[in-house]
């Protein structure tokens, strides 16, 4: 088995395409329309597969919100320097949520972002 992707239901497909790519640096990698059911697809990411995992944003004609509820966590990426990594973010519209810092209870680096939908993404500093 392999880990493809994680899908997001997104309120604006094109706002959540411009984040993931003008924010957090990825790829528009494929997108896809299905009018008949309603629906419209964009694959983002670092990479296609099977190198690398995708983030599916889905759009659902018509919906512009959801309740992300207590389930979800997150979505977590390696950066080579958490600090810079939340600047860049920072500087190019994103909503840092928790700033720079060790993990509680660890050493390890951590922030986290939300996207426009209100998605957290963690970012966790890892060498290259």
């Amino acid at each position: 088995m392999r880990f493809l992707h994680t899908m997001l239901r997104v309120g604006n497909l094109q706002r959540s395409i411009d984040f993931y790519t003008q924010v957090l640096g990825m790829q528009l990698l494929r997108t896809s329309e299905n009018p008949q059911y309603k629906y419209s697809l964009a694959f983002v990411g670092y990479g296609k597969n099977p190198e690398q995992a995708e983030i599916e944003l889905t759009y659902n004609h018509g919906v512009d919100s959801y309740e992300i509820g207590t389930a979800y966590g997150h979505v977590a990426l390696g950066v080579p320097d958490v600090h810079a990594a939340c600047e860049k973010i920072r500087a190019a519209g994103g909503n840092v949520t928790r700033e720079a810092g060790p993990v509680k209870g660890g050493s390890t680096v951590i922030a986290f972002v939300s996207d426009p939908d209100g998605y957290k993404i963690e970012l966790i500093q890892r060498a290259e």
